[in-house]
């Protein structure tokens, strides 16, 4: 039977701040690593401990969120026995380590990636750095939204005509975060196979790229620019949310049977045999005339009415749900992805996998700062 924590006895040293190496970390945490995360006294710990309200205690909720199983250290790593507690840390225990400091900022503290592997040569280090470890702009600072808008992304986000529109989550910083921990576990893999480990690089940039391989192939075949299709997508017709008589009503009729079959659904048997919408091809040229004719449709009845007709005729359906609704939907309680922290206190998102029907536990809440110290030993013994 698989492990619901495959990472016991590997230890992670994150140095991190905010969201991407956070998240990673906590990923890593969840499946059973020791995740021991550097923070600065100096500035109270990371920024995120303050991105409220609301507040759990005195840290805020949004860094509860993305900083489970872990411990927390304390140091100053302007400060010489601070930096050297920490290299002694990294050598004498850790598995992999990952950053989301500046670009060559971690070099210049006597802390880089080579210079550790050199030293230790099954050493993982991940650098998560903002626009890469290459060109121009790789010493230039990123955060989540500048990164959605130097890739493209928000220029395709957003109604039609609308002003670009960034992506209401931190989507490109956890994404990051996925990907450090794609190369952590890649990069560990073949350190247990050869027992020599190295530097794995990845960046917002790199990440977000990432997130639009098919609109730059779709523009590098065509040289037309993605246009924005609000809560639709370009390739794909109808596949978009649809105003009701009482709310909204996302609908996926993903191929030519499925189109076929939500017009019969909704009455409008003839639009399935209108030359303009016959193939998926001919409703993406056709959209504009298309989809006002299925809007003023569904206006004529509630939510439940469609859902129904369309569950009826097998087209994928559902509703467009505010937060509140989701946290008590019964299908998120029967998945047992929101997890009560070990003290029965706050409750939050768990890992999205499973190991043989069993979700990662949520193991320990986030530490309060320096709340393990006592891991680098006595002022003496270090």
């Amino acid at each position: 039977m698989l492990s619901a924590t495959p990472l016991s006895g590997t230890t992670i040293v994150e140095i991190g701040h905010s969201v991407a190496a956070p998240y990673a970390g906590m990923i890593l945490g969840e499946l059973g690593a020791t995740v021991i995360k550097i923070e600065n006294p100096q500035t109270g710990g990371d920024y995120a401990r303050g991105w409220g309200p609301p507040f759990t205690g005195d840290t805020a909720t949004a860094f509860n969120a993305i900083n489970r199983a872990k411990r927390s250290v304390a140091l100053d790593l302007a400060l010489d026995a601070d930096r050297d507690a920490l290299r002694r840390l990294i050598l004498e225990r850790a598995d992999a380590v990952i950053h989301n400091f500046k670009f060559g900022a971690m070099e210049r503290l006597g802390l880089g990636g080579e210079a550790l592997v050199a030293e230790k040569p099954g050493l993982v280090y991940c650098n998560l750095g903002a626009f890469g470890a290459d060109g121009p702009d790789r010493a230039r600072p990123g955060y989540d939204p500048l990164i959605q808008a130097a890739s493209g992304l928000m220029s395709i986000q957003g109604e039609p005509g609308g002003d670009p529109c960034r992506i209401g989550i931190s989507i490109i910083d956890m994404s990051a975060g996925l990907w450090s921990v794609i190369g952590i576990l890649a990069a560990l893999r073949e350190a247990a196979r050869t027992g020599r480990g190295g530097v794995v690089d990845t960046s917002l940039y790199e990440s977000a790229l990432a997130w639009m391989a098919v609109p730059i192939a779709s523009y590098l075949a065509s040289g037309a620019l993605p246009r924005k299709s609000g809560s639709g997508t370009a390739h794909i017709v109808p596949y978009q949310a649809f105003r009701t008589g009482d709310g909204f009503l996302m609908v996926s009729a993903g191929n030519d049977a499925l189109f076929r079959r939500m017009a019969a659904a909704m009455g409008l048997d003839a639009l399935a045999e209108d030359a303009r919408f016959r193939t998926n091809a001919d409703r993406v040229i056709h959209r504009d005339a298309l989809v006002p004719l299925l809007q003023a449709r569904f206006l004529e009845e509630p939510s439940a009415f469609w859902s129904a007709r369309l569950d009826e005729a097998g087209v994928p359906n559902g509703p467009v749900r505010t937060i509140d609704e989701v946290v008590s939907d019964a299908q998120t309680a029967a998945l047992g992805i929101l997890q009560a922290a070990p003290d029965g206190g706050e409750r939050l998102i768990g890992l999205p996998l499973s190991f043989d029907g069993h979700r990662p536990p949520y193991r320990r809440p986030a530490p309060r700062l320096g709340a393990d110290n006592a891991i680098l030993g006595t002022p003496a013994e270090r």
